[in-house]
């Protein structure tokens, strides 16, 4: 009876506890959904033109999707645009025409789907940005391809490129259906020739969704290899409320709570506010995604993915490091997979100034000779130079073989790399190391400005987040070599 007793007191606990953090959870979400800053119109306009997986009947090729993003973005310009005042004071705002956030005052406008043709192409290459993105984020990237003779697809994925509101709505599976359609398009200009799929943040999970598709269904090409650059693999375990979040935000008087996050949109090629919807797609596609993994891991598949390599910096504020191993890599056979992981630098980055140092989980990762894929760290030479070698270890070794010098350096003042940072080159002109020569440009990098706190439109964390890549020719090098032997 006293055991009985002992039971009874805890269950009641268990629950009252669970009641009660439902009852401030709910407190939270009340008070974000009646305070917040006012919502613009593109926020709040539903772009009806864009495309959905229940739009397959009518939209079958990439061709017609790319037919049915003219319609978009014309749909955008009459119901965004055009709600939207001019003039010196709009000279941040994205959706102010002319203004030099204004993305359309860039030609081509890399927030649409585009493609590179080759005359006589060795393979394809299909391009896939993050959440809230847009194909510029890889842009770069594809013209490096064009040039070594791919074809190449940088797609716009449902419910980007256009307004934020575009995220209120959005499915997971719409994207996951407009990446089957524009890998269908390569395989029918390429014959037998090799596509490979490259990820960038949620794109990833999407390029191992089809992956897996196609390695479950015979009239699906499979991809020769994967590249999977910051992917989100695991999330934090808070982003399972957005689901319960977003359902909320139907209620009288919490219309706001649609929104984790509103900002001034002032970037030209990514969203600065986040959906509550864009969190719950996130984390039911990548939970997708681990179960399926891990599920062709316990069966008697000869091949869990094709050859797949990662790259990740160390310390990621967006998605975990420690998913990327434990929910990917750790299921594939040591065949040809490997992990590239760009350390913090070891020269400007003290510990006793840091949160949490990365270090323990490197050395665990580079003593484990039980990994199945190949580890690249790419690091300070020593702690006490800012120049970086590459340290390579080969899966099933808990040993490196070799360390390349790289010919790099950490530049002054920066620390680390971050998790949007990866895929841009020192020299771009939005977010790089340093502005365009031309005047009046908007450039969103690398700054030096100090000053009281919430005195500019752009919020300090935007500031003194990195957004480039110092090590980026490395990052391109190592994509087109894997490509190149994925393919030979």
């Amino acid at each position: 009876m006293r055991y009985s007793g002992i039971l009874v007191n805890r269950f009641r606990r268990h629950y009252l506890n669970r009641i009660v953090s439902g009852l401030l959870m709910s407190g939270i979400f009340f008070i974000q959904g009646c305070d917040g800053p006012p919502l613009k119109p593109w926020h709040t306009e539903k772009l009806t033109a864009e495309f959905t997986v229940d739009m397959a009947a009518e939209i079958k090729t990439f061709d017609d999707y790319r037919k049915l993003e003219d319609r978009l973005f014309q749909q955008l310009e009459e119901k965004v645009y055009a709600r939207t005042a001019t003039g010196p004071e709009y000279a941040l705002v994205r959706y102010s025409a002319g203004s030099a956030a204004d993305p359309q005052q860039r030609q081509p406008n890399w927030n649409r789907s585009f493609e590179f043709s080759a005359d006589q192409p060795v393979g394809g290459v299909l391009l896939l940005h993050g959440m809230s993105d847009s194909p510029y984020s890889l842009r770069v990237l594809g013209e490096t391809l064009k040039q070594r003779n791919y074809r190449v697809i940088g797609l716009r994925l449902p419910g980007h490129g256009t307004a934020p509101s575009g995220l209120k709505y959005i499915k997971w599976q719409d994207m996951a259906a407009a990446v089957r359609l524009a890998v269908a398009h390569l395989a029918s200009t390429l014959g037998q020739k090799p596509i490979h799929i490259v990820g960038y943040s949620n794109g990833s999970p999407l390029a191992l969704n089809y992956t897996l598709d196609a390695l479950e269904n015979e009239n699906l090409p499979v991809p020769a290899s994967l590249v999977l650059i910051s992917p989100s693999i695991g999330l934090h375990p808070a982003a399972a409320l957005a689901k319960w979040k977003r359902r909320l935000s139907i209620l009288p008087g919490l219309g706001g709570m649609a929104w984790l996050s509103v900002m001034p949109e002032f970037d030209p090629y990514k969203y600065n506010s986040f959906a509550t919807n864009a969190g719950e797609q996130v984390h039911g596609l990548t939970s997708s995604v681990a179960r399926r993994i891990a599920a062709r891991a316990r069966s008697a598949a000869r091949t869990i993915l094709p050859p797949t390599l990662v790259l990740k910096s160390t310390v990621d504020a967006t998605v975990s490091t420690d998913a990327v191993v434990d929910r990917l890599l750790k299921h594939l056979k040591p065949v040809r997979h490997e992990l590239v992981l760009f350390d913090i630098n070891r020269f400007a980055a003290k510990t006793s100034l840091l949160i949490a140092d990365p270090a323990p989980f490197t050395a665990r990762l580079t003593a484990n000779k039980n990994l199945p894929f190949a580890l690249t760290l790419v690091t300070n030479t020593n702690p006490e130079s800012r120049a970086v070698v590459a340290r390579y270890k080969p899966s099933l070794s808990n040993a490196a073989s070799k360390t390349d010098a790289l010919h790099l350096d950490w530049p002054r003042g920066v620390i680390s790399l971050s998790h949007v940072a990866l895929p841009f080159a020192p020299d771009d002109p939005l977010y790089g190391q340093g502005p365009a020569a031309r005047e009046n440009a908007l450039f969103l990098g690398q700054m030096a400005i100090q000053g009281e706190r919430d005195l500019l439109k752009i919020p300090y964390s935007f500031l003194l987040r990195i957004r480039y890549n110092p090590f980026y020719v490395f990052l391109e090098t190592r994509v087109l070599e894997w490509f190149d032997q994925a393919g030979s």
